[in-house]
């Protein structure tokens, strides 16, 4: 009976007829061409549109449209192509997954010749729209924060005739010095007008992906998926396809908006909480959670510290304790240190749990130290060959590409066996854990061309780069995201963190398949305000993790200023609070206590609003959130170094006109007062505060 419902509401394409899909936001017509698919146009529900010009590119092959095996309904899109020489069948896919929110799509290319082939690269989504030449438009894209977000972070630039731009993302943003940093897999187009109506594009991969975008007069158009050429090698791509096998592009996002940037991002932001985030995590009302980390020790963290951090962080309120490297005895031999944890790791778990606290673990589960380069045949496994009498760093190795099936395997055992034998709450992983080159010929992805490789060394961790690399990636990413999808089904209530050398591995993949990520490896209050600023543009603050490491204060203030720099969104604290005085002490009970009471609600749920410019470190700078279904928000307001400027109106918005709403200054900085929504939006709210580093919290609530 079910069967036949779900046949009865697949709707059979028995011509080549435009058909639509749409949520509540976004409506795309799409065609099924004799030879090729075309999206024709992009429209949100309010009369923003653009049209698309061109039929979609595929690979070079007698391509013929399949009616009898294509589909669509109110949710997904099927059309159905195959080629007789090559034998190849191909699924040219359009999903609506949620009822608000962007349309996904994605392309399958299987191989039914019989033999294995050698596939070229194809994009995941190329558009070539229409527009006047006279029109005004602009350009947003978001930088990761990787090891420190750079003075700029956020662009927005005009696209005049003759305007080009090319994005990319790895799990790895190490660019060359005076290269483009990485992006946030990510771009959003608008017309620069007062409605700020546009478009927006997002890729759900975390391997080597790029996005392209240029404008000659009439047209802007572009490319978005894996990344052709990720270095300077010119070779072109290939994948191996064996028979029968099917190779999927990464999926893309497409969304219609009106209201800039930070309307596209709130509706992006509750789509990625409903499609991609883990539901399992977001039912757990202590999400995102107060941590304490000690990384603030470095590598000489030992049981005897560990304890005295966790009684300190009971007491402060904190929710979880996370061990960051140095329990280990080496890189890739995950056992205690007996020197440092004579009791094992299981008995800091233990520890934790009776003060009520969660327990998570640092680990780079797929670095290789000396014990592995000597076995076999994990040897096999390395991305490159170690020269003679090498050694490890503290915590960097060499990387195993888990794109091999066995060596997916092994790890997937691995990670089992710390989380269940560790009593984990929490996994961390960190360093370059996905493969980014290799010179292994016997591996599933492509060879490596010798003539052009390249070899690195950073301090002792060794990789190779080529031709090949975005191969290498895909397979090395796909294979991470299985052991991730496992772990989660083993252990469904733990939490899995995203660190990747801080800031690295921030996209839509991380997205679906971790719970929260390190946003930058910047510990301090500028750097983490600035690496929240950009990155909750487009992805949901609960997962956005800022480290707060200890920074020099003269007041409470400014210890506050420290503290609340990083309460945005998940707040880890890299630091022995058990070193604060008892006026410090006090001051952060307080700070978690509104956390968990009233600021932790909007992070999880509201809207969030960019108040100011991207924090600079001498201006004032802030984030709004609210929540119209409760009524409720705040605004973060960070006062700089400037001595002079003392005050400053924040625009506030997302408030009904005609409601009266209780403006609350938290540290009394002004007297608290009453307005109507119409009142706050045309004035904003003035905020005075003398000391520089300095903050203040004002609530909003709808009475």
């Amino acid at each position: 009976m079910r069967l036949k419902a779900v046949l009865l509401c697949l709707a059979v394409i028995a011509s080549a007829k435009p058909v639509k899909l749409a949520s509540n936001d976004t409506e795309i017509t799409l065609e099924a061409g004799p030879q090729a698919p075309r999206l024709l146009r992009i429209a949100s529900r309010d009369g923003n549109t653009w049209n698309n010009r061109a039929p979609d590119k595929l690979i070079p092959a007698p391509w013929r449209f399949l009616p009898s095996q294509s589909t669509a309904n109110a949710k997904l899109v099927r059309f159905v192509y195959e080629s007789a020489n090559p034998h190849l069948r191909l699924c040219w896919l359009w999903e609506a997954r949620a009822p608000r929110g962007p349309l996904e799509h994605r392309i399958q290319i299987q191989n039914l010749s019989g033999r294995p082939l050698w596939l070229p690269l194809q994009d995941s989504f190329q558009w070539n729209l229409t527009v006047s030449p006279r029109e005004q438009l602009q350009q947003f894209w978001v930088e990761k924060g990787a090891s420190s977000p750079s003075p700029q972070g956020v662009h927005l630039a005009s696209l005049t005739d003759g305007y080009q731009w090319t994005g990319t993302s790895s799990t790895y943003a190490h660019p060359p010095k005076g290269a483009p940093r990485e992006i946030i897999p990510y771009l959003l187009v608008e017309r620069a007008n007062p409605n700020q109506e546009g478009w927006y594009l997002g890729i759900e991969f975390s391997g080597r992906t790029r996005i392209s975008l240029q404008r000659n007069a009439d047209s802007i158009f572009g490319e978005a998926g894996l990344n052709p050429d990720p270095g300077p090698y010119k070779a072109p791509y290939k994948t191996r396809l064996p028979p029968g096998a099917t190779y999927e592009t990464p999926t893309i996002f497409l969304g219609a908006f009106q209201g800039g940037p930070d309307a596209a991002g709130n509706t992006l932001r509750r789509w990625i909480r409903q499609v991609l985030n883990n539901p399992a995590t977001l039912r757990n009302p202590q999400y995102p959670l107060l941590v304490s980390n000690s990384w603030g020790s470095g590598m000489a963290i030992n049981e005897q510290q560990a304890q005295r951090m966790m009684q300190d962080a009971s007491k402060l309120g904190l929710e979880m304790f996370h061990l960051d490297a140095g329990w280990f005895r080496t890189i890739g031999d995950w056992t205690a240190n007996p020197e440092k944890f004579p009791h094992g790791i299981a008995a800091v778990a233990d520890y934790a749990h009776k003060l009520n606290l969660k327990f998570g673990l640092w680990t780079d589960w797929t670095q290789a130290g000396t014990e592995a380069v000597r076995a076999l045949p994990t040897r096999d496994w390395l991305t490159v060959d170690p020269p003679k009498n090498w050694k490890p760093s503290d915590f960097k190795g060499i990387t195993m590409d888990i794109g091999v099936p066995a060596a997916r395997q092994w790890a997937s055992a691995l990670v089992t066996k710390l989380v269940r034998d560790f009593r984990l709450d929490m996994l961390e992983h960190d360093g370059y854990l996905v493969a980014q080159g290799c010179e292994r010929n016997n591996h599933p992805h492509a060879p490596l061309d010798e003539a052009t490789a390249r070899r690195f060394k950073d301090e002792d961790f060794l990789w190779v780069s080529g031709p090949n690399d975005t191969d290498v990636s895909d397979h090395a990413t796909r294979a991470y995201y299985q052991v991730q999808s496992q772990l989660r089904n083993q252990f469904p209530s733990l939490l899995l963190e995203i660190c990747n050398d801080g800031g690295r591995m921030v996209d839509f993949g991380s997205a679906a398949h971790g719970d929260y990520f390190s946003i930058t490896d910047a510990y301090d209050p500028l750097g983490n305000r600035r690496a929240f600023f950009d990155a909750s543009y487009v992805l949901p603050p609960a997962m956005l993790e800022t480290y707060v490491e200890k920074w020099p204060s003269q007041n409470l203030a400014g210890f506050r200023f420290m503290l609340r720099s990083g309460l945005m969104g998940w707040f880890t604290l890299m630091q022995d609070s058990s070193a604060w005085t008892e006026p410090q002490h006090t001051a952060a009970r307080e700070e978690f206590a509104l956390y968990k009471n009233k600021l932790r609600p909007l992070i999880r749920h509201a809207d969030l609003y960019h108040a100011s410019q991207r924090p600079d470190g001498l201006h004032w700078d802030g984030i709004q959130y609210f929540d119209p279904a409760t009524g409720q928000g705040v605004l973060y307001a960070f006062h700089g170094s400037l001595e002079s400027d003392t005050t400053h109106t924040f625009p506030i918005r997302g408030l009904q006109a005609q409601r009266q709403y209780k403006i609350t200054f938290h540290d009394h900085s002004s007297p608290d007062y009453q307005a109507s929504g119409e009142e706050i939006a045309r004035h904003g709210i003035l905020v005075k505060e003398p000391t520089p580093n300095s903050s203040e919290l004002i609530l909003l609530s709808q009475q």
